[in-house]
């Protein structure tokens, strides 16, 4: 957990310069094993209701900006939905 933690602070901190392999990390255990992959995008699923997925997908081994801005949403969807 310290790991995934310390992963999604550096996240935070700079969202422009991700590794995909960092990004799939703290998917995986914030939304479980995706339900695509092998392909070039990876897809999980979440819990809400509208638009309940999230997509990522590599580019030259980064992950896209816009896409770790949407994870990040995502995690403080979930994490305010614990805390309430």
């Amino acid at each position: 957990m310290a790991q995934i933690t310390k992963l999604v602070a550096e996240l935070r901190n700079n969202p422009k310069n991700v590794n995909f392999t960092d990004l799939v990390k703290v998917c995986n255990h914030y939304f479980g094993e995706p339900r695509q992959q092998g392909t070039s995008h990876c897809v999980y699923k979440t819990s809400w209701s509208g638009d309940p997925r999230v997509n990522i997908q590599e580019k030259n081994g980064k992950a896209k900006v816009y896409q770790v801005r949407q994870v990040l949403a995502a995690i403080e969807k979930i994490e305010g939905m614990e805390d309430g």
